[in-house]
């Protein structure tokens, strides 16, 4: 992060609740004084906090521990602890995709920290949260797009034994049904091998395919980005997003509907609640702080997930390059910028105060977006490298199918934002470069060819979109770029 976040803030009040003291709520900024807001900490005229995200954070939770479960499920099989049969697998992912806190709050969180996790379970985020209901398509009600017929980025209609690809809970069916179908082979002694017949780990395909980093990526921008993009940040429909009610305090709470909106949206980016006290370093590294000194994590406060982390790490890629880029001060600057307008608006905002909360919507969105399209960039890259050490040691299988699998799962980012800059001809552009699964070795000398001459075509393409700096973008072989 560098300085320009508060640059942007400059215009607005930071003032948000004056007389609270700090011992009223932990992980607190009241004022700002110049130097800038280093929390997003907001409260009402009680010194009560307003700021509430917990399915938001349930969410990215569940999406992690759904990537545990895959991870450990060849050590489990390999091991003779596990044979599994057809429908438990699925059913085991589903545990997390539909999760239903009714019966399950109580089951033990796998995430590690140091120190640990203030969470233990699903129970302090609240009832109700699964991933299903929020996934695009399924929450439809501020859809941008019929996601049932409209859904583009998957042709490959066989990766679907049963169903389709067709919209996005098909495909994550779908990713579900070929990792249970892996796991079922394995346990009956049949392992996916690569084309020179060494072991593939379970969730790598022998046609080139990480179903994990599918699976992982697809649910952050479908389900998180989405969501953000696309609902709670939207103001498409009466009531809903940034048209929500500044008067008007949701049942029982301190905030009021459009302060949540807001939150929620900020919740689905990531970021901990003191972001800009973190270096980028900080972030890549470790990602959490215990800033409260409790001797606790606090998943909802004192923890970066998915995007926040994501801008991040190119942020300090670029520096390496020495390229200045600030996604994640950008992101805040438009996340806190939004929320401290919010706060100090008595009453719904005048058509002049919307417009300015649309500005910081569309640079905390923008910045989200561009994190995610620079992420496809690095993968990208990543792809080409290893397509260039192919028939030398440096080629590994497993790593050219993880990276390719990373650049497809964050290239459906673009559609799922309603103000995106890239259009729906460039967005079909980019996936029919990167295919359904990577070209491998196996492949003829002009197959190669045309793959990575499209590769780098499209990379160029998403370079230009997003206005990124020449030099973060790569040679023909992946090098010298994010």
């Amino acid at each position: 992060m560098n300085g320009f976040w508060k640059i942007a803030l400059a215009f607005t009040t930071c003032v948000v609740s004056v007389g609270c003291s700090e011992d009223d709520n932990s992980n607190t900024t009241k004022t700002c004084d110049g130097e800038g807001p280093a929390t997003y900490a907001f409260f009402d005229a009680a010194c009560a906090s307003t700021v509430a995200y917990g399915g938001q954070t349930a969410r990215h939770t569940l999406i992690h521990e759904l990537t545990g479960y895959m991870e450990r499920a060849e050590g489990r099989i390999d091991s003779g602890a596990w044979f599994p049969q057809q429908g438990e697998v699925v059913g085991g992912l589903d545990f997390y995709f539909r999760f239903d806190s009714e019966t399950s709050a109580g089951e033990p969180l796998s995430i590690e920290t140091t120190p640990a996790a203030l969470q233990t379970t699903y129970e302090p985020f609240g009832s109700g949260k699964d991933l299903v209901s929020k996934l695009a398509g399924n929450d439809s009600v501020t859809d941008h797009k019929d996601w049932s017929t409209e859904f583009r980025g998957w042709s490959d209609a066989t990766f679907a034994a049963t169903g389709g690809i067709a919209s996005p809970e098909q495909l994550v069916s779908a990713l579900f049904a070929n990792f249970e179908k892996a796991a079922v082979d394995r346990a009956n002694g049949v392992v996916a091998q690569d084309p020179d017949g060494n072991d593939l780990p379970l969730h790598v395909t022998a046609e080139g395919r990480d179903l994990l980093e599918l699976s992982e990526k697809f649910l952050l921008v479908a389900v998180a980005f989405s969501q953000g993009a696309d609902d709670y940040l939207d103001d498409d429909i009466d009531g809903k997003g940034l048209l929500s009610s500044n008067t008007e305090l949701e049942d029982g709470e301190a905030y009021t509907t459009l302060a949540h909106a807001w939150d929620e949206g900020f919740g689905y980016f990531g970021a901990a609640r003191d972001y800009p006290d973190y270096t980028d370093a900080d972030i890549a590294d470790v990602g959490h702080k215990d800033s409260d000194g409790d001797g606790k994590i606090d998943l909802q406060s004192e923890y970066v997930f998915g995007a926040a982390s994501a801008a991040a790490k190119r942020d300090l890629a670029a520096q390496k390059l020495g390229v200045t880029i600030d996604l994640t001060g950008d992101a805040w600057a438009g996340f806190y910028g939004g929320r401290a307008l919010i706060a100090n608006t008595s009453g719904d905002l005048s058509d002049a105060q919307l417009t300015e909360l649309k500005a910081f919507r569309d640079q905390a969105i923008s910045a989200w977006e561009r994190a995610y399209m620079a992420t496809v960039i690095h993968y990208m890259n990543r792809t080409l490298a290893q397509m260039a050490a192919f028939g030398t040691p440096d080629y590994d299988f497993a790593t050219h199918a993880k990276v390719w699998s990373e650049a497809k799962g964050y290239g459906f980012t673009p559609q799922f934002n309603p103000r995106s800059p890239m259009s729906d001809a460039d967005f079909l552009a980019l996936h029919e470069a990167l295919g359904d699964r990577p070209v491998l070795a196996t492949a003829d000398a002009a197959q190669i060819e045309s793959y990575t001459n499209a590769l780098i075509a499209a990379r160029a393409k998403i370079a230009e979109i997003y206005a990124f700096q020449a030099e973060l973008i790569g040679d023909e072989n992946g090098a010298n770029g994010w």
